[in-house]
């Protein structure tokens, strides 16, 4: 085998850890985060495809369709993830020797790092039935860092991701009755991701490997909202899938023996997959002046994540294996005073991922959010926001294969057997809101 196949079998065994730019588990299912408003993060992320306003531009750009006045948003929340992934057997088989258990830390503690998650959003009414808007999000973005002698050091290391996703929105009102909406999804996306690599003897030192790659990717959302009386507020979106193509470098170091040569950067390395779509139906129900109840159901597309696409010089297709997933919601807002808004929901959360192909760097599981809310109205037009919410999360398998070099002499097998055990999440959230 020559030695430029040897590199390219090399990459595409590494790589396929490296290539997942999104991973994790946040405060929703796989690499999404859904904390882009604290109002809904209040209850639950419950009623948003069919409230009004900047804050709910995300989930339906017909929510500036109609409104009385120009609205803008501005939030933060601070996500505080908890959790172990514990090694229960996982055996590493080099060429020519049985398979061994891996060495190293056992249990990695809180591998999925702290972070804080911005978000805002300014319509502009333009007249009684047309408005222009612009949501700010983060869509995609978290970070891990196991130890460097993690059993699951294999399938990842440390990673960072950071996407900014600039949503400009044109909404029409055709009656009062009636809201339509269609935004451009315009997303950057940068990622940092490194795993370790097995030397052929189990007595030298692992080499590293780190991939780092950047792009500007597109999409769309449309939506409707019906007002078919004071009591009931209704409304339906769609948001595309995004085919995200990174381009960066490989760097490769620490490889012994005949794989030194596998050592270099490489750079205009590239890395294509898609995110999943998202259909949302929710309804409010405003029972009297002070009580609105609300409810979403969510249906998002993770099966468009079916495979990571690395271009030259691996020229390999990866499968994942996710699935598509359920979210369903509710909630309450009650109105204290005409100055204090509480509110509070439920929500089920459904993991895409699958038993056999979930690994370290997506150490995802379903998930329930329990969720409280306030707001309090400084004046007519603006009022401050802050929401809590308790994310408890099911014990998952990890127990994705992995291969090295596969193809040539020097293949190398991981077979993963860890658990996710004890995860949990704490989301707390300030924000505000004002009309002009």
């Amino acid at each position: 085998m020559t030695r430029s196949n040897l590199r390219r079998i090399a990459l595409a065994g590494a790589a396929s850890a490296a290539a997942l730019t999104a991973a994790g588990a946040a405060n929703a299912s796989a690499f999404y985060l859904q904390e882009q408003s604290v109002v809904a993060a209040g209850r639950a992320f419950s009623g948003e495809a069919a409230d009004q306003g900047a804050q709910s531009l995300w989930w339906n750009p017909a929510a500036i369709a109609g409104n009385e006045k120009s609205t803008a948003y501005i939030g933060m929340s601070a996500i505080l993830p908890k959790g172990k992934v514990r090694n229960v057997g996982s055996v590493i088989a080099r060429p020519g020797q049985a398979p061994a258990p891996i060495g190293g830390n056992q249990v990695s503690v809180d591998p999925l790092n702290k972070g804080y998650l911005p978000s805002g959003a300014v319509s502009w009414k333009l007249n009684d039935q047309w408005a222009v808007g612009l949501a700010l999000t983060a869509p995609y973005s978290f970070a891990t860092n196991y130890e460097d002698n993690s059993w699951a050091r294999y399938t990842a290391d440390k990673t960072k991701l950071t996407t900014i996703d600039l949503q400009p929105t044109i909404a029409f009102a055709p009656s009062p009755m009636f809201g339509i909406g269609i935004g451009l999804n315009i997303e950057h996306s940068k990622a940092s991701l490194s795993n370790s690599l097995p030397n052929l003897s189990p007595l030298l030192a692992d080499g590293h490997q780190t991939l780092r790659g950047k792009g500007w990717d597109f999409g769309y959302s449309v939506g409707l909202q019906v007002h078919p009386s004071d009591v009931i507020d209704l409304g339906i979106s769609y948001k595309s899938s995004v085919k995200h193509k990174l381009k960066g470098s490989i760097t490769t170091a620490g490889l012994l023996g005949p794989l030194a040569g596998q050592n270099g950067r490489i750079d205009d390395v590239t890395a294509s997959f898609r995110t999943p779509w998202q259909a949302m139906a929710s309804a409010r129900i405003h029972v009297s002046e002070a009580l609105t109840l609300n409810g979403q159901v969510v249906r998002a597309g993770w099966k468009k994540f079916d495979a990571i696409r690395l271009g030259a010089p691996v020229n390999a297709a990866l499968d994942q294996n996710y699935k598509n997933s359920w979210s369903v919601a509710g909630g309450v807002d009650y109105a204290l005073t005409p100055q204090v808004t509480v509110r509070g929901g439920v929500q089920w959360d459904q993991t895409p991922t699958q038993d056999g192909s979930r690994d370290a760097r997506v150490p995802d599981a379903s998930r329930v959010n329990f969720a409280l809310g306030s707001s309090y109205a400084i004046t007519d037009s603006i009022t401050l926001d802050a929401a809590a919410n308790y994310v408890t999360f099911k014990n998952a398998s990890i127990d994705r294969l992995g291969g090295f070099y596969v193809g040539s002499p020097a293949q190398t097998i991981v077979q993963p057997n860890g658990r996710l055990t004890g995860a949990k999440a704490i989301v707390l959230a300030v924000g505000g809101r004002m009309s002009f």
